[in-house]
């Protein structure tokens, strides 16, 4: 588990991909894959993951009807929404607003949409998490975030941002994909794979300790634990999920 064992791992992946950094360099591979391949293969890994991760997300979310608005309303503020795949876990009648930065995803979302009626849709807004100026502050009562952080441009923007748009006591939802343990072989690997792996999957990060920027946030109360997703032959094992109220 030397540095040198790394760099010769990590150029021997380098060569193997070397197409896809060719590609790259010649300014092709990141518009292909924001249309076409990383919303293809985002569907594809989250089918995966969300069977993986389905008793997760079912304690997670388990208790989203407590940050209702006085008025007995659930507005609910989805970052990074991807494909939808959260929304079969949200309570009858809840309020979403789905975001994201990707707009090639909205196909996707359609599906999710008709296959869960139990939720009300309300809009799509094309925007990153550290940018949600069109949502105006204190309006929701719960912000969700899953598998987002990892490649976010700036996780501490994100994370004053859902603080921003969260009414008093309300809730930040995540479950995101970290940094395994140092001394493990499990960190070797991500170290390994880190930078072709961030190349190929739209500037997704495997080692970030994600768990250290939500204790720094702000937060009045954090609600979190590290577990781990079993997902074979991916470097993305370790997770962490809980809830932070503002």
């Amino acid at each position: 588990m030397t540095e040198a064992s790394v760099l010769f791992l990590r150029t021997c992946l380098v060569l193997l991909a070397m197409p896809i950094y060719l590609l790259s360099f010649l300014g092709i591979w990141q518009p292909f894959c924001k249309k076409v391949f990383f919303p293809f293969f985002l569907e594809k890994l989250f089918t995966i993951h969300e069977r993986k991760a389905k008793k997760h997300k079912q304690e997670l979310f388990h208790n989203l009807p407590d940050f209702k608005s006085p008025s007995g309303e659930l507005k609910l503020l989805e970052i990074g929404t991807g494909c939808g795949v959260n929304f079969q876990f949200y309570p009858p009648g809840c309020k979403v607003t789905c975001t994201d930065i990707n707009p090639n995803f909205q196909q996707a979302l359609s599906r999710s949409i008709k296959k869960n009626q139990h939720i009300h849709y309300e809009r799509f807004l094309v925007a990153a998490g550290e940018d949600l100026h069109q949502v105006p502050s204190g309006s929701v009562d719960a912000v969700v975030c899953t598998l987002v952080l990892c490649s976010a441009h700036n996780v501490n923007g994100i994370l004053k941002e859902a603080l921003r748009v969260l009414r008093p006591g309300g809730a930040f939802y995540f479950l995101e994909h970290v940094a395994a343990d140092h001394s493990s072989w499990k960190y070797f690997w991500q170290q390994v794979c880190y930078p072709t792996w961030k190349l190929v999957f739209d500037g997704c990060c495997l080692t970030r300790e994600l768990w250290k920027n939500l204790e720094r946030a702000g937060f009045s109360e954090l609600r979190l634990q590290h577990v781990s997703i079993a997902l074979p032959w991916t470097p993305i094992r370790p997770h962490i999920m809980g809830y932070a109220v503002k």
